[in-house]
């Protein structure tokens, strides 16, 4: 048999997520707990299809005037001024003066991709950022003077980015795994020395996967250092909504860059917030300082778009679409992420309140401290290792646990487990 020419090709690492879910498919165990997978699930451990979702699919079901032809290239209009308008806000000055626009994308990775592939493409762009650790990293176990040692290898953004052609990746630091929260003073010396015209990758809000946000003030220091340093801002909005419960509050940063004037790009995405995660629909918002340059970023997008995909999928974007231009179904939509925002607090509340109450050794405020979807535990791989091969209790290797997997049946569980390990390993956080 002739050799492949594909036979000097290397098998990549799995990706953790996904390698985790399936082997808490696998497992019989019964009282096994999911906290990898990022999914709302419900106190019952369920997925949940949103009643505004449900009402809008039997609505368009029902209407024959709708057909299954190609949309746009851009795709849905109404779907894509409606999440600039939402991400923005009504009051926005780029808005208000026609500098900024929407294109429809596949959910917050596939705006990523376009949005990347522009900046190298078209804007020239080379070097891009983004926070140690971020969204979707890999992990390596390394053995360094004799200590077991988590490093974080590469993430999705740096997936992205490289591929779309940016030639350098590079970190800052974010997260300080002694304090367990936000290593300011290392984002800021890390971004001080970025070169000139560097993308930077920032997360509006819900940081994944550590669930800790820089401070208003913060984000002041953080508009200041990119302006005077000629920086260029990217905003991956994953969770609008869905991380306080308020559109308005979980979209601060991205409105304070938009009312100091900042050229900017965002990747949104509806899947957590909308709870359509396969439907992938996903915008891209363009803010620009002069209003003349959008037909023509449209047009180049255009041409991106139509190389890759040629054009987005139609019934997440009605869906989506739909609410957001409809009051009445927009506040129904904002009771359902309250819903879910809401179960995820007292989720939070619950776990910290028991690990303190065992007296589980170190500090958990952060636990609450944090916000949105995912907490960074501080958990060590050791101890990750003893929850999944003892107790069955399903989390990443960086100690990142999604906080919906957390229910009023397994918390105490959950707790009791932390605790044993914690108070048995030695090499409990990082």
């Amino acid at each position: 048999m002739a050799t492949s020419k594909f036979a000097n090709v290397e098998s990549a690492p799995p990706i953790e997520v996904f390698a985790l879910n399936k082997a808490y498919v696998d497992d019989t165990f019964p009282q096994k707990v999911n906290l990898g997978v990022g999914a709302y699930r419900t106190d019952e451990g369920k997925p949940w299809v949103l009643p505004v979702v449900r009402q809008m699919e039997q609505q368009l079901a029902a209407d024959e005037t709708l057909n299954k032809e190609y949309l746009p290239v851009l795709g849905f209009e109404p779907l894509a001024s409606a999440a600039t308008r939402m991400l923005l806000g009504s009051d926005s000055p780029s808005l208000k003066e026609g500098r900024a626009t929407g294109i429809q994308c596949l959910s917050g990775t596939g705006a990523l991709r376009v949005g990347a592939e522009f900046l190298a493409h078209i804007g020239k762009h080379t070097v891009v950022y983004s926070s140690n650790p971020t969204w979707g990293t890999l992990y390596s176990l390394n053995v360094i003077e004799s200590t077991l040692k988590l490093i974080y290898v590469i993430g999705n953004h740096s997936l992205v980015f490289l591929s779309a052609g940016f030639s350098t990746y590079k970190s800052y630091r974010y997260w300080d795994a002694a304090k367990k929260a936000l290593d300011f003073d290392g984002l800021m010396e890390d971004l001080r020395n970025a070169p000139a015209n560097s993308v930077i990758l920032l997360h509006a809000c819900a940081h994944n996967p550590t669930g800790v946000d820089p401070t208003q003030d913060q984000w002041k220091q953080i508009a200041d250092l990119i302006e005077e340093r000629g920086l260029f801002p990217f905003f991956d909005s994953a969770y609008q909504g869905f991380a306080s419960g308020d559109l308005d509050r979980d979209a601060w940063a991205v409105r304070y860059f938009d009312s100091r004037g900042f050229e900017m790009v965002c990747a949104q995405s509806f899947a957590k917030n909308f709870g359509l995660y396969n439907e992938r629909v996903g915008n891209l918002t363009f803010v620009a300082k002069d209003r003349a340059v959008i037909e023509p970023v449209r047009s180049q997008i255009t041409l991106l778009v139509r190389a890759n995909y040629s054009n987005p999928p139609n019934h997440g974007a009605r869906i989506v679409g739909t609410v957001l231009n409809n009051p009445a179904l927009t506040e129904q939509w904002k009771g359902h992420i309250k819903t879910m925002a809401d179960r995820i607090i007292s989720m939070r509340h619950g776990l910290r309140e028991r690990l303190e109450k065992m007296e589980t050794p170190g500090t958990w405020n952060h636990i609450t401290d944090q916000i949105g979807m995912f907490s960074f535990t501080g958990l060590g791989p050791l101890a990750v290792d003893k929850l999944i091969a003892e107790h069955h209790i399903y989390l990443l290797k960086g100690g990142r646990i999604n906080m919906c997997g957390l229910n009023t049946g397994n918390i105490d569980y959950v707790a009791k487990c932390i605790h044993e390990v914690v108070t048995t390993t030695q090499e409990a956080s990082l």
